[in-house]
C-alpha cells in the first residue's frame, strides 16, 4: 500500500501526494524513467558522483521552465563533476523538443509517464492528476540524500540557493 500524505501539494487545490517523504540521511531509492530514446535509466546510472535531481509537474508551464533553465545553468557550470536530471510525468518526445526549443543542452531530462516509480519511491505523486509535483533532491556520490525539499505549491519556485549550496559541499 502506497503511503497518502493529506493536502501536501496545492495543485488546482490542496492535494494528496503519495510515497514517502524522504530526508537528508535517506538512501536514494532506485527508479526506472525513460530517456528520448524510450530507453531505461535506473539510479545506477548516476552512480559514482553527486546528482541533482529537479522534479517539476510538467516542461511546458512557467515555472517548470524556469527550474529547468536554473539548474542547466549549474549543470553547464560544474561540468561533468555532477550529474543533473528533471523528472517529469511529460512524454520523453515532449521532454525532448523542450530542450530543443529551450536551448536546455546541459541537464538531462527523463520521463516517468510509463510506471510513475520515481514519483512513488521519491514521495512526489500527485496521483488526482499522474503528475509530479515540484521538489528537489540532492543525492551523494555514494548514494545518499543529502537535501530535499518539497514546494508546497505548483507556482512556487524551489529554493535554488540551498540546493546547490548544498551541492557545492559535496564538490569542494
Amino acid at each position: 500500500m502506497m503511503i497518502e500524505r493529506p493536502e501536501t501539494f496545492n495543485f488546482f487545490g490542496l492535494q494528496s501526494l503519495f510515497g514517502p517523504e524522504l530526508k537528508p540521511g535517506d538512501a536514494a531509492p532506485d527508479f526506472t524513467l525513460l530517456n528520448a530514446k524510450l530507453k531505461p535509466v535506473t539510479m545506477a546510472a548516476f552512480a559514482g558522483k553527486p546528482l541533482v535531481i529537479s522534479v517539476v509537474p510538467s516542461l511546458d508551464t512557467g515555472v517548470c521552465n524556469k527550474q529547468t533553465l536554473r539548474f542547466n545553468e549549474a549543470a553547464a557550470t560544474l561540468g561533468d563533476k555532477v550529474s543533473f536530471i528533471t523528472v517529469s510525468a511529460d512524454l520523453p518526445f515532449a521532454q525532448a523538443r523542450w530542450c530543443s526549443n529551450a536551448g536546455a543542452d546541459t541537464i538531462q531530462t527523463l520521463s516517468d509517464h510509463q510506471a510513475m516509480s520515481f514519483a512513488q519511491s521519491y514521495g512526489t505523486y500527485l496521483q488526482a492528476f499522474r503528475l509530479e509535483s515540484r521538489a528537489v533532491f540532492v543525492v551523494d556520490s555514494a548514494g545518499v540524500i543529502q537535501y530535499v525539499e518539497y514546494v508546497p505549491a505548483a507556482g512556487t519556485e524551489p529554493d535554488y540557493d540551498a540546493a546547490l549550496a548544498a551541492l557545492h559541499k559535496l564538490v569542494a
